[in-house]
């Protein structure tokens, strides 16, 4: 059989591969076409299939992340209000600010925001111009994984791994969200392709500049998500360093100057925030001691693999919770919490690349080959075990920067085991099996997966998957073992063509609750992947969402309900993590989505989702003039009066209305200097100090714990989950201008500590409260007599 990759299966030892310059220069080929030409033709050497079946690929993948991008609405509104904030304010886009007057930042680095940011502001801010960004890097994501398979182990291997990413699902969730996973993953793809250039040129120099942009990149994937972008730093300089064909030294130098180059990328933002006074930057949210630095260290680096500095895992208390990844153990990736999001293909990848390092045997440590399945399966299993093994917070959404990884593993490792002509019939017939128990199981592991997790979703696709996987690796196994002189075309073809129908068979479950998860509109901290009314954590139910996630059809914009449903006025929810005030009158599970009976829900868009249940609030933070219209605890609070309104809204406490981003003093100066005219009572959250208040918005009144107001007009779906740092579940109440809210489970003491208990105190002793639509606002101008 014919080798799928380009390269000579047998390299002579000692002695540097010729490029493909050299090899057509010594030919007499002709030169090669410009690269303009070559971007839709292909190279003159390259199969006539190769260059229409990437632009395939790249049109499917378009499709995929851009057909009805907007069905989220704003996704996670938490992000998005900062999105919202950085097109009013430069400094507020430069530091990823939660508003526009700078009074605490996002509890993530600002790269992500910097993106989203720039297409809010060339294309106004909106629900497309905040996801497109992330929809565009999920294509290049794609392409990005082909490219570099394809460069050491060919156009066949490059498909398949690109063709894994978009068929997986926690991609195709997160490449149409605007968390900063899409841009993390898609920094640290390129960081990949950028060291697979570095091994594949013979010019050091040349080598040198492709080690500097992939430190370059993987500095950037720091500023996205700290302590997550170096994962894959140790598998990737461990590649270089033992299979790069040059010496030792230069491949030491050449590491260091990339070490040095990703120090510069993370560091130059670190440094400037120590430098920058604080007086004139908003609080870095998350953070102990307003530093970047501490955080990245804290709260979003150790804190997430040991525990502690207010991450809480899935384990302990929390074992149960699918939202923060379950229990902690090697077995976390295919538990319930990660199963349906990216464990589809990770048993095929472990397969291929224990197979694939064998069958490559004694060869120098320069042999491409195993430095290709070297650079994608360490890579592969350094981030899995470290997923698996965090102590801290942990969200299922966070495997998508396995995807490329597993695509990269299964790609390279098919390519390694691929037939060769050189082969003996023993070693021939070995490397058929893997490939054929890899299609196997892949069919097998899906079946079990829509056995457990959705047994009465579309069952038919669980049968094929099985028997066609089956039949199709037994055929190419029978039909790759026949000899005939007359027939070895005909019997390869049939080999060739079963084993792609049982692969296409295998990865059918996969593909089905990846295209589910597209048409299924997502929101909140926490979304999870597939059809609604379906959760990998066996927590969904019909009509209502998963773990941690809203998960509703799509119907109507506008935000409202249709007749006969409980429109976004008068619903009632509980707020993720704990009993916060929700934006005005709608925030909650579902976000800019309107509420209906059965699941079937208001698709949302641009700023009525939250807001056109409550005008009364919004007139009145807008007619505020002053720098805050309001001031609330809690992030998520504040994010949703952003988002609703025209004006800042100061966030007391940040995420999780701990952080000490103001003291009582302070607050009380800016009361003083007409800086803030507003505070909404009922914020906070359960999560890093634990549970919230539980308040009937009806009367502004606080009610014992559970207990909730009510009221005649429609009944919502029900459905539990998990907020980013704290538990909300029950059913949503009922009736016009009512919410109930309960008490999170996040941890002990109170949702507000420190300055947020403080500031709370002093405001509802010191001023008048009132009720606008169903909101406790107090008046910070009109003290009590």
């Amino acid at each position: 059989m014919t080798s799928v990759t380009v390269e000579d299966p047998h390299p002579r030892r000692g002695i540097p591969e010729r490029t493909d310059s050299e090899r057509r220069q010594s030919s007499g080929a002709a030169p090669e076409r410009a690269w303009y030409i070559r971007a839709f033709t292909g190279r003159r050497e390259d199969p006539r299939w190769a260059r229409p079946a990437l632009w395939g690929l790249v049109a499917i993948t378009a499709f995929l992340y851009l057909y009805e991008l907007t069905i989220s609405g704003y996704a996670n509104e938490f992000y998005a209000a900062s999105v919202k904030s950085s097109t009013q304010s430069w400094r507020a886009w430069l530091w990823a600010s939660l508003d526009s007057q700078l009074s605490i930042t996002v509890d993530k680095p600002p790269a992500a925001i910097w993106l989203m940011g720039l297409s809010a502001r060339i294309l106004g801010f909106s629900s497309f111009s905040l996801l497109l960004p992330n929809a565009l890097m999920g294509v290049a994501t794609v392409a990005l994984s082909y490219g570099a398979v394809r460069r050491l182990s060919g156009h066949l291997a490059g498909l398949i791994a690109g063709a894994v990413v978009a068929v997986t699902p926690v991609a195709a969730l997160m490449f149409r969200f605007d968390n900063p996973d899409a841009m993390l993953a898609a920094c640290l793809t390129a960081a990949a392709y950028m060291v697979v250039r570095a091994l594949q040129t013979e010019r050091g120099r040349t080598a040198l500049w492709w080690l500097i942009g992939a430190g370059w990149l993987i500095g950037l994937a720091f500023l996205t998500k700290m302590l997550q972008g170096v994962l894959i730093l140790p598998a990737l300089g461990l590649v270089y360093l033992l299979c790069a064909r040059r010496g030792w030294w230069t491949r030491i130098w050449h590491l260091l100057v990339a070490t040095a180059s990703m120090v510069v990328s993370a560091g130059w933002l670190i440094a400037l925030c120590a430098v920058w006074p604080a007086s004139s930057r908003p609080y870095i949210g998350g953070s102990e001691n307003n530093s970047l630095w501490e955080l990245a260290l804290g709260y979003n680096g150790l804190g997430r693999v040991l525990g502690g500095d207010g991450n809480r895992g899935g384990g302990g208390a929390g074992g149960g919770n699918a939202s923060f990844g379950g229990e902690a153990g090697l077995l976390r990736m295919v538990n319930s919490a990660f199963a349906t999001e990216i464990s589809w293909l990770l048993p095929a990848a472990l397969l291929l690349l224990v197979a694939g390092l064998i069958a490559r045997g004694r060869r120098p440590l320069h042999d491409r080959q195993r430095a290709r399945i070297m650079l994608w399966g360490a890579s592969m299993v350094v981030t899995a075990l470290v997923f698996s093994v965090m102590q801290g917070t942990i969200h299922p959404y966070y495997a998508v920067a396995l995807a490329p990884l597993i695509g990269g593993t299964i790609g390279s490792g098919a390519a390694a085991l691929w037939p060769g002509e050189c082969d003996s019939t023993t070693v021939a017939t070995l490397k058929r099996v893997c490939l054929a128990v890899a299609v196997v199981l892949t069919g097998a592991w899906g079946f079990h997966l829509l056995g457990v997790y959705a047994s009465g979703w579309q069952s038919w696709i669980r049968w094929l998957a099985l028997i066609g996987s089956l039949a199709g690796a037994i055929v190419f196994l029978v039909a790759g073992s026949l000899r005939s002189p007359t027939g070895a075309i005909a019997l390869k073809r049939i080999a060739v063509g079963a084993l792609l129908v049982g692969s296409l068979a295998a990865v059918v479950p996969t593909s089905a609750w990846t295209a589910a998860t597209v048409v299924t509109a997502h929101s909140g901290s926490t979304p999870t992947s597939g059809p609604a009314g379906m959760s990998g954590s066996g927590m969904g139910r019909p009509g209502g969402a998963a773990a941690g996630s809203s998960r509703q059809r799509p119907a109507v914009p506008g935000g409202s309900g249709s007749p006969g449903e409980s429109g976004a006025q008068g619903s009632s929810e509980i707020q993720n993590g704990s009993g916060r005030q929700g934006s005005p009158g709608a925030q909650g599970q579902t976000g800019q989505q309107g509420r209906s009976t059965g699941g079937t829900t208001a698709r949302g868009g641009g700023m009525g989702g939250t807001t056109s249940s409550n005008t009364a609030l919004v007139k009145l933070l807008n007619s505020a003039g002053t720098k805050w219209s309001a001031a609330v605890v809690g992030d998520q609070t504040a994010a949703g009066y952003i988002l609703s309104t025209d004006t800042a809204v100061f966030s007391i406490g940040g995420w999780s209305g701990s952080d000490n981003n103001i003291t009582l003093a302070q607050f009380k100066q800016y009361v003083a200097d007409g800086k803030i005219r507003y505070f909404i009572g009922g914020g906070g959250m359960g999560g890093r100090m634990g549970g919230g208040t539980t308040e009937n918005s009806s009367s502004g009144a606080p009610t014992a714990d559970g207990a909730s107001g009510s009221g005649s007009a429609g009944t919502g779906p029900s459905g539990s989950g998990t907020g980013e740092m704290g538990q909300w579940g029950g059913s949503r109440g009922t009736g016009a201008g009512s919410t109930t809210r309960h008490r999170g489970t996040g941890g002990s003491g109170g949702a507000e500590s420190g300055a947020s208990s403080a500031i709370t105190s002093w405001v509802t002793s010191t001023f008048t409260a009132r009720t606008v639509g169903g909101v406790t606002v107090y008046d910070l101008t009109s003290a009590k007599s």
